[in-house]
């Protein structure tokens, strides 16, 4: 086996390989491009690499790192193998259900570091009757607070928080009567039925945009190298900067490539000729039934710096993800992980698109006791998704005060599909005019949650 590398200008006092500060290893001033071989005969421990002179002889420590680059290659090699052979022998849902297991247990050996725990207390809000106890990774508070939508001040000294408060508990590790509470979900559409009554599931100024606009954008895979590495420079990771700053969670370069030329697809979104956004997309399978599911969507710095064309344009990339997904025969489209609240922005933005919610593939959950009495009206500031088994389920709160009236303006943004209950706690008995209120937030949908009443007081 030849291995190739190269070797750019030296000089006598130029080293190319150093094992410390106090000792480096030099090459005769040269200038060339060569491989490396084998010694000659007789003369087999050193490395040496054969130029148009002759061979020139290296030290040890850059056989040693010949050698290392010769095991990279041979795992890489063997990774790739092992990949082919479980393509081969695992169905589509059986690797979807291993690599699930596998995110599962990496999660839960997260969970178990209980020397980087906390135990802090903050409150939920400067107006608010509540407290938060948190117990777990310090690393996961800030998770804990953005979920339930809480202040930045902290009191990590429990003697010397404010004892008038009530407290909610939240920890990482299950306890008695707590609440199994997403991080993040899915946004899924299911596409078994007609493209148009689909978009019947829109809202009406979304269905007004794509009709005016849809006409005047079309959609081109790239596979080519140089257009894949353009649009993740370009788009992907200037967009994913701009939304969450440094902060943001990049995919390497390598892992791009390989979705849009192997395992997934790469499409750019043009306005006329101007290429304005890009979709990076995969599909999996679970259950027998194929998913398509969004990676990452990029727009260009001339896009995401105009709210209004961004706007038109997410919408624009985001149909065409869909309309590819239902016309090459999906069961569902998934547009992508979202925060784990029913009032994120990003959550009830994907639900506009009809799109029920899901909890499948995600492990990073918080458990979540109550405070008792007043359930009803932290739910009422807090509203909160719950997992039972492997369903979802969402949990409200009526205030003793509340009327039929408020609590449907309150909660008209929480008719989510793909639940399979919805509870609300109440402070007092509910009366039927509030009930057929709540039922109504779902009549939209074919399969409704039902309806479960659970007394705080």
């Amino acid at each position: 086996m030849v291995l190739s590398i190269e070797l750019s200008r030296f000089n006598a006092d130029t080293p190319i390989y150093s094992v410390s500060s106090q000792r480096s290893h030099y090459a005769t001033s040269c200038n060339i491009a060569t491989s490396l071989k084998c010694p000659p005969p007789g003369q087999s421990h050193p490395a040496y690499i054969q130029s148009i002179g002759g061979y020139i002889k290296l030290p040890y420590t850059m056989r040693g790192f010949a050698q290392e680059m010769h095991v990279q290659k041979f795992i890489s090699k063997s990774k790739e193998q092992a990949s082919m052979l479980m393509r081969r022998l695992l169905s589509p849902s059986m690797r979807f259900q291993l690599r699930d297991a596998v995110a599962r247990l990496r999660e839960q050996l997260g969970r178990a570091r209980l020397w980087q725990w906390e135990i802090a207390r903050f409150p939920l809000r400067r107006d608010s009757q509540f407290d938060i106890v948190y117990a777990g990774r310090k690393s996961r508070r800030d998770a804990a607070k953005l979920l339930l939508g809480a202040h930045d001040e902290l009191n990590t000294h429990l003697e010397g928080a404010n004892q008038t408060r009530q407290s909610a508990f939240v920890s990482e590790m299950p306890f008695r009567n707590a609440l199994r509470v997403p991080n993040s979900l899915r946004a899924i559409v299911s596409l078994n039925r007609p493209m148009d009554e689909i978009m019947e599931g829109y809202q009406s100024e979304l269905r007004r945009r794509l009709r005016k606009h849809r006409g005047l954008y079309r959609m081109q895979q790239v596979r080519d190298h140089a257009d894949i590495e353009r649009a993740d420079i370009e788009m992907l990771q200037p967009y994913a900067c701009s939304r969450h700053g440094t902060a943001a969670s990049q995919i390497s370069s390598d892992v791009v490539r390989r979705l849009a030329q192997e395992t997934g697809r790469l499409d750019l979104v043009l306005y006329g000729d101007e290429v304005v956004a890009c979709h990076l997309g995969c599909e999996f399978v679970r259950n027998g039934k194929r998913y398509w599911s969004t990676i990452r969507f990029g727009y260009t710095e001339a896009v995401f710096s105009d709210p209004k064309r961004l706007k038109e344009t997410n919408s624009i990339n985001v149909q065409f993800a869909l309309e590819w997904a239902h016309n090459n025969g999906f069961d569902y489209y998934d547009i992508g992980t979202t925060g784990g609240s029913p009032e994120d922005g990003l959550l009830q933005w994907k639900k506009r698109r009809a799109g029920g919610v899901s909890s499948m593939g995600h492990h990073d959950h918080f458990h979540v006791r109550l405070p008792n009495p007043g359930s009803a009206q932290f739910l009422w500031e807090v509203p909160l998704f719950a997992i039972e088994g492997d369903d979802l389920t969402l949990h409200l709160g009526i205030p003793h005060d509340t009327t039929a009236e408020e609590a449907a303006i309150r909660f008209s943004q929480m008719n989510f599909g793909g639940l399979s209950k919805t509870y609300l706690h109440c402070a007092k008995p509910p009366d039927e005019q509030l009930l057929e209120k709540m039922r109504n937030l779902y009549k939209h949908l074919k399969s409704p949650p039902s309806l479960k009443v659970i007394s705080s007081s």
